[in-house]
């Protein structure tokens, strides 16, 4: 019962928020109930007037009061094109109103995102988070727009028409007592089994967006071990879950409109008796009893049409409810109150003791210390899962320590503003990344306001400024789809080179060069060695040859350092570095 109840409490919150966004278009939306006022109102008009033009009739031949028929029929025609072109405005307003808050959610959610700390992407499916801001959204859009109007629509014309009717007959009305609380038991008793049916659907769809999305991404290596068909047998299983989720939730939510036409209709049918049984005992008029047949008809429609967009509203609270929990996620924590900038940066870096583990109860790193001098080039080595990945990541405060120091010239990580911090590094990444854009718009991204001759200064340092003057267009050529059509190697030497063109004290290579050929590889090195004089650079890489004149050397294993050194006095040690050098010429 408690999670019955915190599910609702949720769904209450859901719609607080969306009208939060929908308040901040007031104007427009008090304009747009305004529309729908007046385009209800001057309807509900009509069918009073076919009474009154029903009641010129005459029993008898020829005993018809044409004036006044065309009288009343010509109000009719006024009523009715005044309340077209109004509910015509009201659509456009909807419309504009529902682009207005979609875009601003869908920038809120934009922007959250980058707020998160990477370790939510660490643990959170791509496609599962592309879904939420493409799919969902635009679910809620469509609510917005659409099944907002008919519920403000269903309000005014359901007060609207009872008002005309208990104006013409009180007692007919008494029909509605027994037929309209039967409507509302029945749609709360179908919505409340549907709702979580709904949740499911979004659900289903994000983890299959989300296996799509590997799938799509690791093509390659899915071809190279052939496993095609066991690929195609998961998304089957995938697909066939959302499938029925869809199946369900929009099976079981359409159950309701017809189970309320059936009562509208019922409604209806008592309508005709009592009212003929009234018009028998003289208590009502042939113009009264047609005037209340179109009320109710009026009456029940909207409630009936409010049923049948009820599977709609709870797709939306859905989709709603699964962006909004993107939002309340646990952002990066903030800098500390008294947190400064890192300014005019000498590159001394003081690691003293440090505890981290991903996981609270699995430590990775157990008791590291070093030092690096400024202009220094420090290159840490280490078995797979050492620990070197994390150290960089904990340099870049991606991840806070949980044990001991990290100092950047003399202070302490924790008391300076991480935006300060991170901008102290160039960074270079195993895992290269460009985005779709002109090669000179990828070199420069790191550096606002970048020159031509700077950019080509830094990729004739990478040695890829030949390639790039080959390529159709120059610096001007477009790569596309994450550089795919350029190779790997090649992507790794731009990436190289957009890091060289940072003004940074301090530079980060994670296996920058595991995709280039050895004698690029040195080449590079040579060439960055000249270029980042008097600047420190960690360098992470497996091949122990592209480090052999690095000015100090750590081994990582277990997380600790348990030798450092140059290249010469760690062979002469005769330990666990010149077993990991000697290795890699067996």
């Amino acid at each position: 019962m408690s999670a019955q109840k915190e599910k609702k409490r949720f769904s209450r919150r859901t719609l607080i928020r969306l009208g939060q966004y929908l308040f901040r278009e007031k104007w427009l939306l008090s304009l747009a109930i305004a529309c729908t006022f007046g385009s209800n109102l001057f309807a509900l008009i009509g069918p009073r007037l076919t009474g009154f033009a029903i009641g010129a009739i005459e029993p008898g031949p020829g005993a018809v009061d044409f004036p006044r028929v065309f009288y009343y029929a010509g109000w009719m025609a006024v009523f009715y094109l005044v309340s077209a072109v109004m509910s015509y405005g009201l659509q456009v307003l909807m419309i504009t109103i529902s682009r207005r808050v979609v875009y601003r959610m869908r920038q809120d959610l934009f922007e959250k995102l980058l707020r998160l700390p990477v370790g939510y992407f660490d643990i959170h499916q791509t496609g599962d988070i592309i879904s939420r801001i493409s799919y969902d959204i635009d679910t809620v859009n469509a609510s917005l727009s659409n099944d907002l109007v008919q519920l403000l629509t269903t309000v005014i014309t359901v007060v609207g028409s009872l008002s005309m009717m208990i104006a013409i007959s009180p007692r007919l009305v008494l029909v509605f007592a027994f037929t309209v609380p039967l409507s509302i038991c029945l749609t709360k008793f179908l919505t409340g089994k549907t709702r979580p049916l709904f949740r499911a659907r979004s659900a289903k769809l994000g983890e299959l967006n989300g296996f799509v999305e590997e799938m799509i991404t690791g093509q390659k290596t899915l071809k190279a071990y052939g496993r095609e068909e066991y690929a195609i047998g998961r998304c089957d299983k995938k697909n066939d879950e959302a499938a029925q989720a869809f199946y369900r939730a929009e099976y079981y939510g359409s159950i309701v409109g017809p189970c309320v036409n059936f009562v509208n209709n019922l409604s209806l049918s008592l309508t005709g008796v009592f009212g003929a049984l009234l018009y028998l005992a003289g208590s009502m008029s042939i113009g009264d009893i047609s005037s209340f047949v179109l009320y109710s008809r009026k009456f029940s429609g909207p409630i009936n049409e409010a049923a049948n967009i009820v599977s709609e509203l709870q797709s939306a609270l859905a989709a709603a409810e699964r962006v909004f929990t993107l939002m309340d996620e646990q952002e990066e924590p903030k800098d500390r109150e008294n947190a400064t900038e890192l300014a005019e940066v000498e590159g001394k870096v003081e690691v003293s003791h440090v505890r981290f583990g991903y996981l609270p109860d699995k430590t990775i790193i157990h008791d590291l210390s070093f030092t690096a001098w400024p202009g220094k080039m420090v290159a840490i080595v280490g078995h797979t899962g050492a620990g070197k990945t994390t150290l960089i990541n904990l340099l870049m405060r991606f991840y806070d320590v949980q044990g001991g120091r990290i100092l950047v010239d003399e202070k302490d990580c924790m008391d300076l503003t991480r935006e300060s911090l991170r901008r102290a590094y160039a960074m270079v990444l195993q895992d290269t990344w460009l985005f779709y854009g002109t090669v000179y718009e990828n070199l420069a991204y790191g550096k606002e306001g970048a020159t031509r001759e700077e950019v080509e200064k830094a990729a004739r340092a990478a040695h890829i400024h030949s390639f790039i003057m080959r390529l159709p267009n120059g610096y001007d050529t477009l790569l596309t789809d994450e550089g795919t059509n350029i190779s790997k190697g090649q992507k790794q030497l731009l990436t190289i080179a957009r890091a060289m063109l940072l003004d940074a004290r301090m530079l980060i290579l994670d296996e920058a060069t595991s995709n280039v050929d050895t004698r690029t590889e040195v080449r590079i090195q040579k060439a960055m060695r000249n270029l980042m004089k008097d600047k420190t650079c960690f360098v992470i890489a497996h091949r122990l040859s592209t480090i052999r004149h690095a000015d100090l050397i750590l081994v990582v294993d277990d997380g600790e350092v348990v030798e450092q050194g140059t290249h010469q006095e760690l062979m002469q040690k005769n330990g666990a570095y010149r077993k990991l050098y000697e290795a890699q010429f067996e």
